[in-house]
């Protein structure tokens, strides 16, 4: 009954039922996912950017009780059937993880970017393929038709997004990676609507997407700037889902070449306005690197509290390792970069949510988490030994996970072009 409980209050609710889903929470003996004990904070009057509100604190600990009371036994058998558990996604929507930000008459949570941050961080900690769904549902797709959907759109779109329909995000294809706007695929206006041609790729959650935000060229002539985004519904004539990568980490999650072949969709399907793709593309961008840190973030706090927990209980020499100074150095440098990393993405969300400039601090959060998570999760598979190299013990899946941060939504290197873009656009003061 009580675990009953925490599904249906402990989503993005009401304060009255956020603190009923506190208490329960608390009587169960709960831990925030920080490593700070949130039994110290002031309940308001945030004075650090880690210092969580109330709702903040209840939020994050609901999410993470669920990431390891419901996700957390699932993590192995997701892993290896590269797929995730049958009902999982309708259990996220019902906590309400898969519309934070929409509005309340809209189905949504009526949340915030910070929470959608939260509840990444949270999920990853267990898992970073579960965690990825609620990012990238979140952080672009919901995002992209908050900003530039129309109110036709958003009453269609968000209301089921929010109940579970998986929104796809097909920007790449196979010779437009980190030049996004090389692409090639093409859109074409008819008296209907349009007509859409093309192969995306590595789009993830492809397989399991019930609409698709799918950008192409409508004029090419004008390079990056005929670029339009356009709601392409699964199952459309011509729509397609290829190939299924074989991936080294985040298997759960699918990531699938997904193909257009004269696609028809109607005009109303188009997002923004035509030519302005460009810009929808680049700006959810920069907010999904926030998530992508968040990922990352938890990716890295979930791996240290396997080591430590390891630690604490594997002897050697008659103690436990933790008391050997090496890992005790070890684990905390971990702790300390993970605490940094921390700051860097809380800030970056908050400074989001605050409308204040975000895009350098967005590059830098997830350029410096992505190595963070990289080098946690290699010192936690260090700290199990031989135990780590096998799948018998959760080491090695989070050191495969860790990869794909450097990599995907904008590489490593990008990120640094961003970044001395930022700031060396204007002179340096002396």
């Amino acid at each position: 009954m009580a675990a009953r409980l925490v599904l249906v209050c402990c989503g993005l609710v009401r304060p009255a039922r956020r603190l009923l889903a506190l208490a329960v929470f608390t009587q169960r003996g709960g831990k925030c996912l920080s490593s700070i004990d949130s039994k110290s904070l002031p309940l308001a009057g945030a004075k650090s950017l880690t210092e969580l509100s109330e709702d903040e604190r209840l939020f994050q600990a609901s999410v993470w009780r669920f990431a390891n009371e419901v996700v957390g036994p699932q993590v192995r058998s997701m892993d290896e059937a590269q797929q995730y558990a049958p009902g999982l996604i309708e259990k996220l929507a019902g906590l309400g993880l898969m519309g934070i930000e929409v509005p309340e008459e809209l189905g949504g949570s009526g949340g915030n970017f910070f929470e959608a941050i939260l509840a990444v961080e949270a999920l990853s900690a267990v898992d970073a393929s579960v965690g990825l769904v609620v990012d990238i549902q979140n952080t672009l797709c919901v995002n992209a038709l908050l900003r530039w959907g129309t109110e036709a759109q958003q009453q269609i779109w968000l209301p089921k997004m929010s109940a579970g329909m998986i929104c796809s995000y097909a920007l790449s294809e196979a010779g437009s990676g980190s030049d996004a706007f090389a692409m090639e695929t093409r859109a074409v206006k008819t008296e209907a609507g349009y007509r859409l041609s093309g192969r995306k790729l590595w789009i993830s959650n492809a397989r399991e997407a019930g609409v698709f935000l799918v950008f192409a060229n409508l004029k090419p002539e004008a390079g990056y700037k005929g670029i339009t985004a356009f709601l392409v519904e699964a199952g459309c004539q011509g729509l397609a889902v290829g190939r299924k990568e074989d991936k080294l980490g985040i298997r759960a999650s699918s990531t699938c070449e997904v193909v257009l072949d004269n696609c028809e969709i109607p005009a109303t399907n188009l997002v923004g306005e035509e030519g302005k793709g460009y810009r929808i593309a680049i700006e959810v961008l920069n907010e999904g690197r926030i998530g992508i840190g968040a990922q990352m973030l938890g990716l890295a706090q979930g791996a240290w509290n396997h080591a430590a927990r390891y630690a604490q209980q594997r002897k050697q020499f008659g103690k436990a390792i933790a008391e050997f100074q090496a890992v005790q150095f070890a684990l905390a440098e971990m702790a300390t970069e993970i605490e940094a990393a921390r700051l860097m993405v809380y800030n970056a969300a908050r400074r989001k949510d605050a409308a204040l400039p975000f895009v350098t601090e967005a590059a830098m959060t997830k350029y410096f988490v992505s190595q963070v998570a990289e080098r946690v999760a290699s010192q936690c598979v260090e700290i199990f030994g031989g135990n780590g190299y096998v799948r018998d013990y959760p080491a090695e899946k989070y050191f495969r996970d860790s990869k794909i941060g450097k990599i995907y939504e904008g590489t490593s290197n990008m990120q640094l072009m961003t970044i001395a873009k930022q700031l060396l656009e204007k002179p340096v003061k002396p």
